[in-house]
């Protein structure tokens, strides 16, 4: 299993490879991956992926995916090109979709003869309430339409999930112990919870079953980035001890 540090994804949130790079180097050996979302891969584009892992760092490539089948697929087959390790779509999409990127991450990290991406399903986003839900059409309470989905893209064969962690124990109870749970929206109890309608502790997310942690803001606007990391890591090494 991995240790504490590695269960940190850090979101690399900035809008330019050589903040990105300085991240890379500050974190390197803190965190076990490094997210690049969408407003720094449509800024530097997959030069970005290559220049992280020419630097060592593993890549959690958070594009979140959401098209036609044809279109994901192809684009899981880039995307697994560049070594990502991880790879998001929204299992909104349905089963037809979240099959097709699997079939297609596996396809491209072959080619290049690499490891396939874990092709993650988003399910609802963290920044979404309950009445937001409503408000879309989409059927709730959040934690209706978080296992719903989920199952969904489990049974189509993504191997993980990405969830707010209020669901987390209620996912691992249904989904048992293979698939990842990555989650966002971690707040260490100091921190503000921003725009995350659903956030919560490190600790309780781990406690609850989340295999693994994506943590942005709380370290990079810490006085001490690295302090803070390290924090969080301890914090996750109480959960696992427990």
């Amino acid at each position: 299993m991995p240790g504490p540090h590695e269960r940190i994804i850090f979101a690399v949130d900035v809008d330019s490879s050589t903040r990105a790079f300085e991240w890379a180097a500050l974190l390197q050996g803190e965190v076990g991956m490094l997210k690049v979302g969408l407003e720094l891969f449509v800024s530097e584009g997959p030069s970005v992926v290559h220049g992280l892992r020419q630097r060592g760092a593993r890549v959690f490539l958070d594009l979140k995916l959401h098209d036609i089948p044809n279109t994901v697929r192809q684009s899981a087959q880039q995307a697994a090109r560049l070594g990502a390790e991880l790879l998001t779509v929204h299992a909104s999409g349905g089963a037809a979709m979240v099959a097709a990127a699997v079939e297609g991450a596996t396809q491209g990290a072959r080619e290049v003869r690499l490891p396939a991406p874990v092709v993650l399903a988003v399910t609802v986003l963290t920044s979404i309430s309950d009445a937001e839900l409503d408000a879309v059409g989409m059927r709730g309470p959040c934690e209706d339409a978080v296992l719903r989905l989920g199952k969904l893209a489990v049974n189509a064969g993504a191997q993980g999930l990405v969830c707010s962690p209020r669901e987390t124990k209620l996912l691992r109870g249904e989904i048992g112990k293979a698939p990842l749970l990555v989650v966002p929206g971690i707040r260490p109890a100091s921190s503000d919870t921003h725009d995350q309608a659903r956030a919560e502790t490190p600790a309780k997310a781990i406690a609850d079953g989340a295999s693994l942690l994506v943590v942005g803001r709380p370290i990079r606007e810490a006085a001490d980035p690295v302090a803070r990391t390290r924090e969080i890591a301890a914090e996750i090494d109480r959960a696992l001890s427990a």
